[in-house]
């Protein structure tokens, strides 16, 4: 089995802004005003639809289905010892084109027993272009409190409840399960997250969805902010959620990997991409891998089967891949 050059999957008409910042790194033409994300070798559907969000392979066939049919090939034996044919991953683009509403996502057992869903939603953030991020607490809030203020819609204390960093291309930013966050405009990032689209919205105004209706995910907003952290994050504790990732090797905090990993590799010459289900993204530079020559943008789908691979060139390539098993 060979390696997949993909192109873009942009789920169309999201509830906010962006995508032009994906469409330049990709090279490619303009996206509409709503397609700021690209799902990358994505088995996960947008929430509620049945097909919108999942990868179709260049020969046509869905990715999911593929991997049904031959989940050795595609993810190993041991990963298909405990988990099947449970990719564990989705990894996207995001470019936001406005500031992300204040949100929070389920923790695995939530997810479990309130929504009947094999993960909650962990993820973490490898940033290609700075901005501004909104993320943990700055103070312990009480649940009541968090709950009057999504009533009221008070949007402007919900995010000055929020951190405010400053955060540049090569920084980190790991978002346990729970926790309160934001991304602020212009900010271009790649994120890995597990394989669910489940979001507890606590602010909607000036987006395109009624979340008065969705954002509690059928739950109603007293059970969905159950879900939701309320302790604060001192300084040190934001420290473990946001930092710069080394030059090389594993990007995200230790505490990710649980969830999804994460391999930068600077490439001068010659490299090797181990054996296992992979996306590769290559953020800079002309890099030849097997028989594709990848440019800038390029994101290429590497199965098990395809064994370890050599990378040629000069450049940067983000590894993300499942926990290991």
């Amino acid at each position: 089995m060979n390696p997949v050059l993909l192109p873009s999957n942009r789920p169309a008409e999201r509830f906010y802004r962006g995508g032009a910042r994906i469409s330049a790194f990709r090279g490619e033409d303009a996206a509409e005003p709503r397609e700021p994300e690209d799902w990358i070798g994505s088995t996960t559907t947008v929430n509620g639809e049945p097909e919108l969000g999942l990868t179709t392979l260049p020969d046509g066939r869905v990715l999911r289905d593929v991997i049904v049919r031959d989940p050795v090939a595609w993810l190993g034996d041991e990963h298909v010892a405990r988990w099947g044919a449970d990719t564990r991953l989705l990894v996207k683009l995001l470019d936001a084109g406005q500031r992300l509403p204040v949100h929070a996502h389920p923790h695995d057992d939530f997810a479990a027993t309130h929504l009947g869903r094999a993960h909650g939603k962990a993820e973490a953030w490898y940033i290609l272009q700075g901005g501004t991020v909104h993320v943990g607490l700055r103070q312990d809030v009480e649940s009541s409190d968090l709950a009057a203020l999504v009533e009221r819609q008070d949007a402007t204390t919900l995010l000055g409840l929020l951190h405010e960093v400053e955060v540049a291309a090569g920084d980190v930013v790991w978002v346990p399960p729970g926790e309160l966050h934001a991304i602020g405009a212009g900010v271009l990032l790649l994120e890995l997250q597990q394989p669910e689209d489940l979001s507890i919205l606590l602010e909607w105004g000036g987006f395109a969805i009624d979340g008065a209706a969705v954002g509690h995910l059928g739950l109603g907003f007293d059970l969905a902010l159950a879900a939701v952290t309320t302790r604060a994050r001192s300084a040190s504790t934001l420290a473990a959620l946001i930092s710069t990732a080394p030059e090389s090797g594993s990007a995200f905090p230790e505490a990710a990997d649980e969830y999804f990993r994460l391999e930068r590799i600077p490439l001068h010459g010659t490299a090797t991409v181990d054996q296992g289900f992979s996306i590769v993204i290559l953020t800079d530079g002309e890099v030849e891998i097997g028989a594709q020559r990848l440019r800038s943008g390029s994101t290429l789908l590497v199965p098990h089967a395809a064994g370890a691979l050599e990378a040629t060139g000069a450049g940067e390539l983000l590894v993300a891949r499942p926990p290991a098993p």
